[in-house]
């Protein structure tokens, strides 16, 4: 007998409630024990969420990532920028490309083909923004930290694409394809790309306010928030252009021209919670384990040298930028979860070097699996040892005191 599908999704939701619960009891981050609940739930144990349907389950990531992606959009705000002005960007840039130069650097050490390093390096550079949102909002982290995260996760996709652009353009050379090739047209690519996705969100996070100037009641402006959002992610993919940056225009645009956008904010961390944890769960069943002994040392160098790079690279930009000490000593763990953008450019990587396909689709996953699961508990201890999230120490030191 075929189990309906609507099942599958109440299992889901008690899996990703009942392993959150267990993480926070043991002061882990609830999305942790979603991404475990999902993984053992999933086809590498228990197989309770087949390959199959997690197939049918697409739909779910996709609206999570708009979502997270208009969340950032919304944090956007031109009095946020006038008070940190380039700071943001200095760091964004500095982390991003020195994970892209010390994975490929290691890769190269170790012997790799240079059209092989140069790409799997360049996917290093993404960053996971949606568990690392997820953590600042459970434990309503707040701090220079914490508001310089929010900025250098949402830049991050922007320059990964870019420097994967040039990646692209290096890696056709080294593999010396035949036919035709213009690598002016492979430089340019990525920054059109951004272009586009920044003047269509633009205009439809500017469309926006006018709907919800007539549509007042908060149950409309569910509806509307909605409708933009997938309208955003839909559109931007019929075009071929990233949804993500879309998105994100979007709510950075809305943000800056209608009155309203805290309320759509409010609104939106109302509707997403349970679409989150559906996201994380769904993205630890994809997770396969089996595959960890086939990356060797290909994949321990790129794991190591990704962390050690976007560390440093965070610990110079921040240096550069004149950031406070508590942004450089903290932000770089902060920055270590890695998915969505990652692997769709695997999928990339796939039509650019097809003879390396299947160890940079291994590489990546296995990435994804121990940075989805570290990453997170990072990112609460590092705002933790910030001063931005209060550790439960702390807490009971406070309950004591007021009594």
């Amino acid at each position: 007998m075929e189990i309906s599908i609507v099942l599958y999704i109440a299992i889901i939701l008690l899996v990703g409630l009942l392993f959150g619960r267990l993480a926070t009891i043991i002061h882990l981050p609830s999305v942790t024990g979603y991404l475990i609940g999902g993984l053992i739930a999933g086809p590498s144990f228990f197989n309770g969420l087949t390959t199959e349907m997690l197939e049918h389950f697409g739909v779910v990531s996709e609206m999570a990532l708009a979502f997270i992606a208009f969340t950032i959009g919304l944090s956007f705000k031109k009095s946020y920028f006038k008070r940190v002005g380039f700071k943001p960007v200095v760091i964004a840039f500095s982390e991003a490309t020195f994970a892209v130069l010390i994975v490929t650097s290691g890769l190269l050490f170790i012997g790799l083909d240079p059209a092989f390093a140069i790409v799997l390096g360049a996917i290093a550079a993404a960053t996971a923004p949606a568990a690392t949102i997820l953590v600042i909002k459970e434990f309503k982290a707040k701090g220079p930290v914490t508001d310089m995260l929010m900025s250098v996760v949402a830049l991050d996709d922007a320059i990964a694409l870019i420097l994967f652009g040039f990646a692209a353009t290096l890696a056709k050379t080294f593999m010396q394809v035949q036919g035709e090739f213009s690598v002016f047209f492979s430089i340019l690519q990525p920054f059109l790309d951004i272009f586009l996705a920044a003047i269509l969100g633009g205009l439809l996070g500017w469309a926006m306010k006018w709907p919800l100037k007539v549509f007042q009641s908060n149950g409309n402006q569910l509806g509307i928030l909605i409708a933009f959002v997938f309208l955003s992610s839909g559109i931007s993919s019929l075009m071929g252009i990233s949804e993500l940056l879309t998105t994100m225009m979007m709510g950075a645009i809305l943000t800056n021209v209608s009155s309203v956008s805290n309320t759509i904010g409010d609104l939106a961390d109302r509707l997403t919670p349970p679409l989150y944890l559906m996201f994380f769960v769904i993205a630890g069943a994809e997770l396969n384990i089996a595959i960890i002994p086939s990356v060797g040392l290909v994949g321990s160098v790129y794991i190591v040298l990704r962390v050690v790079g976007k560390m440093l690279g965070t610990y110079v930009g921040a240096q550069v930028a004149h950031a406070p000490k508590e942004v450089s000593r903290y932000l770089g763990a902060t920055l270590i979860p890695q998915a969505g953008v990652a692997i769709g450019l695997t999928s990339v990587a796939e039509t650019l070097i097809p003879l390396y396909a299947p160890q940079i689709k291994a590489v990546v996953l296995v990435g994804t699996l121990v940075c989805a699961i570290v990453g997170p508990l990072a990112t609460k201890i590092a705002l933790t040892k910030a001063g931005e999230i209060d550790s439960p120490i702390k807490k009971t030191q406070s309950v004591h005191q007021s009594i």
